[in-house]
């Protein structure tokens, strides 16, 4: 079974939630007319990765934090509001599987806290899962909470066996391995690292996991920032790349089929032979023959960790 894959890394509009959708939406119909039938947008694409906080000293201008992280927050995904609805009805009415990064407001419960969180929507735009990123890096933590373990799963799509981790979740050996033991053929990280590293990183993961590893972060310049960004001029300059994408797809065996797409915006193509991953595992099973269950044993708590049970009788 071949998949044609794109890998998105064009920009959003940052704290806009609308205009990151439509943006969305145009290059789904781009993405499917190329033939794609699994679309991979970054980390956070909805409504954009907040780097300013990778700039802002912690604690320095509590005045722009908090403007910055209002805006955020009036321009996040709220699930039960339905907010993806426009970005699902673009999946079905090209018949494709998109995995989509954005910051999720839970209104379910406090109404404020916001989760960086990856979705996975499937060709009829049903919602096959949804997963937290589980540790916040750094700065982050002043955004994100922290997620649980309910989205770490594996789901059936036309495109394979698919599971996702975001950004430095990929550096977690042991989600890593809660995902290659249900039968893993594509292991997608949106993400916002880049570089040759993080390269060496997606390889090794690829031949441990017997996987294909699909990872992208947003391509993104100073002069993509909306002129009515709080302080704009301060935080950014025009012609800098704040983040060159570098979105990459590795094969099963190690070795890099497509990519790095550096400080491009745009999308990255590549077809997906899904078999490769079964034999790829011949060899080196590690959630099968290769393994040690008798000496090492993992245990993932999936129950959703709710911050409160009402009982009303």
């Amino acid at each position: 079974m071949h998949t044609r894959v794109a890998v998105i890394q064009a920009p959003p509009r940052l704290l806009d939630r609308n205009g990151s959708l439509e943006a969305a939406i145009a290059l789904v119909d781009e993405a499917a007319a190329s033939g794609a039938g699994l679309l991979v947008f970054p980390e956070a694409y909805l409504p954009g990765y907040p780097t300013w906080i990778w700039r802002l000293r912690p604690g320095g201008d509590m005045g722009l934090s908090g403007e910055l992280h209002a805006r955020l927050r009036e321009n996040a995904i709220d699930l039960d509001r339905e907010d993806l609805r426009p970005l699902q009805k673009a999946a079905a009415r090209n018949a494709v599987t998109l995995v989509m990064g954005l910051h999720e407001r839970d209104s379910r419960y406090s109404g404020t806290t916001l989760f960086n969180t990856v979705v996975v929507i499937g060709p009829d735009g049903a919602l096959l899962n949804r997963h937290r990123k589980l540790m916040p890096t750094n700065p982050e933590r002043m955004v994100w909470g922290q997620g649980d373990a309910s989205g770490l799963r594996v789901v059936d799509t036309p495109a394979g066996r698919l599971g996702t981790l975001i950004c430095w979740e990929c550096y977690l050996p042991l989600a890593r391995f809660a995902l290659y033991t249900q039968d893993l053929e594509i292991l997608v990280n949106p993400t916002w690292d880049a570089g040759e590293i993080r390269l060496a990183s997606l390889r090794h993961i690829a031949r441990e996991g017997g996987c294909w590893v699909i990872a992208t972060a947003t391509a993104i310049e100073g002069r993509d920032v909306p002129e009515d960004f709080p302080e704009r001029d301060r935080l950014f300059t025009a012609d800098e790349w704040i983040n060159p994408g570098d979105a990459t797809v590795v094969a099963p065996n190690g070795e890099v089929l497509a990519g790095p797409l550096h400080q491009q915006k745009g999308i990255l193509y590549a077809d997906l032979d899904i078999q490769a991953a079964r034999r790829a595992r011949r060899t080196l099973d590690v959630a099968g023959h290769y393994g040690r269950p008798d000496l090492f044993s993992l245990t993932v708590d999936r129950r959703p960790l709710a911050p409160v049970a009402f009982i009303d009788k």
